[in-house]
């Protein structure tokens, strides 16, 4: 009786972490809209089925042909925030994301506006919110 009950429990506490994450994969996003251009990191985050969430970025100098990119672990899937900080420039920030879209927060999670992240289309607007979709 206990082995079934045991089985019965893990069972269950697979199925809910499973459902925890929003997808597992790699997903690229721009949170900052205006800033493509030569040089420009294009970033991604990669949801392991263990539900580690790795971030990272691949950069090409458009002068030289040079690549730089980095990867780093940021730990198990957090719906509120996750911090990233990638070594290479020395550049930390924080994130929370779902399924379809990514969002560039301040330590406890809140959305930020700046900007930066209104897309070029609308740069008549001021103060947008940092968000990006996740593109397969």
């Amino acid at each position: 009786m206990k082995n079934i009950l045991s089985i019965v429990m893990l069972f269950t506490c697979m199925i809910s972490f499973a459902q925890s994450i929003p997808f597992t994969g790699k997903r690229d996003f721009n949170i900052e809209q205006g800033a493509s251009g030569s040089g420009t990191p294009a970033y991604y985050l990669d949801i392991k089925k263990n539900g580690n969430v790795h971030f990272g970025f691949v950069q090409i100098n458009q002068a030289d042909q040079k690549e730089t990119k980095e990867e780093i672990n940021a730990g198990k899937y957090n719906p509120k925030v996750m911090k990233v900080h990638f070594k290479t420039y020395n550049e930390t920030f924080y994130v929370k994301f779902d399924q379809q879209k990514i969002y560039l927060t301040d330590e406890e999670g809140n959305i930020k506006k700046s900007d930066d992240c209104c897309p070029i289309s609308e740069m008549a607007e001021l103060n947008c919110n940092c968000e990006s979709i996740l593109y397969k």
